[in-house]
């Protein structure tokens, strides 16, 4: 990743103490705002407590203040299962046309995601990528989904020149100023886009496979390791489409070895 101020992974760096020399007075009072916030957050939750948190559009309006112009939000979908490739997707917003009602996709309802992705396609710049079973299975699901990351990022119209990436950790090849955001999908209104652009993307590949191989229940559990899922690999066997390097393919394949 890039040297310097930008682009460290600066949510993930504590103490707070050693952030403070990169940022300015303001970059600061966004800093504890969003981390601190957000891990009394958690700390109020775990105590039994509960609060409904929608994505908001500070993290892109900090990006903006330090002249960052397009922001991206970065998500993937599909590191769990056990069939079908990891998809990932880059949204950039139109500050002035933010669609109402974006969160994490796994919230909403499968009418909601289809309504906000058409809605997506019209006001953003919006990039959908795949890493396949057998990208998988060469570099590892979580490589596999930075790859997946950065074609998305590499497939949007105009470049971006910031990006907001869900999770923890940066994909390892990205060349522009990024910065993690653990959770992002339920924060980031931009990464909440991303999150519902891959979602319904990875969804159709899994429809379409599900056509060519019946009897997974690729059409409703998207490849992950359902009981009927699980059963048909006993009776039918494993796909091409399969993770081999996943356990449950994997001692299914060897169990004899």
């Amino acid at each position: 990743m890039l040297s310097g101020g930008e682009g460290r992974d600066v949510r993930a760096s504590l103490p707070f103490l050693c952030a403070v020399d990169i940022f300015s007075d303001c970059d600061i009072a966004v800093f504890a705002r969003s981390q601190f916030a957000w891990a009394g957050l958690e700390l109020w939750r775990g105590l039994g407590f509960s609060r409904v948190m929608k994505p908001d559009f500070e993290f892109e309006r900090a990006a903006h203040a330090r002249g960052f112009e397009r922001v991206a939000g970065v998500d993937e979908v599909g590191r769990g299962p056990l069939a079908g490739p990891v998809t990932a997707a880059a949204v950039v917003l139109d500050p002035d046309r933010i669609p109402e009602g974006l969160n994490d996709s796994k919230k909403l309802t499968k009418a909601a995601r289809e309504r906000l992705y058409e809605e997506l396609l019209q006001v953003a710049d919006v990039s959908v990528a795949h890493a396949s079973v057998e990208e998988i299975e060469e570099l590892n699901i979580l490589r596999a989904s930075h790859l997946a990351m950065l074609r998305a990022l590499e497939g949007l119209k105009t470049p971006a020149d910031y990006a907001l990436i869900d999770g923890n950790m940066i994909p390892r090849d990205l060349t522009l100023p990024a910065e993690t955001v653990i959770k992002g999908d339920a924060r980031s209104q931009s990464i909440s886009a991303a999150s519902i652009a891959a979602k319904i993307c990875r969804d159709c590949v899994m429809l379409s496979l599900a056509q060519q191989h019946p009897g997974y229940g690729w059409e409703t559990n998207m490849g992950y390791g359902s009981k009927k899922h699980m059963e048909a690999l006993q009776k039918i066997g494993v796909t091409p489409h399969h993770r081999r390097l996943f356990k449950p393919i994997h001692n299914m394949l060897y169990q004899d070895k």
